[in-house]
């Protein structure tokens, strides 16, 4: 099950175009002829995925190095 495809900024927009006309005819969908579809679509939305929740994993860490170091000022100057 994919998330969500409304996204206002769709980077597989192409791959989700190309499996929505495959599933249009129910012959090529029961029969898997839309699996290349299904595939590449898969695989752009790991890539998005992974991208975002890289740079989520960044910012975090960067927030958490800044939390640490206010932490450290805080009780070094009492």
């Amino acid at each position: 099950m994919h998330s969500q495809l409304s996204d206002k900024k769709i980077v597989c927009k192409d791959f989700i175009e190309a499996l929505e006309k495959c599933h249009s005819n129910n012959w090529a969908r029961l029969l898997g002829f839309c699996n290349l579809q299904k595939d590449e679509l898969n695989l752009c939305l790991r890539e998005e995925r992974l991208k975002r929740t890289t740079a989520n994993r960044e910012l975090s860490q960067e927030r958490k190095h800044k939390a640490e170091e206010a932490r450290k000022k805080f009780y070094s100057d009492e």
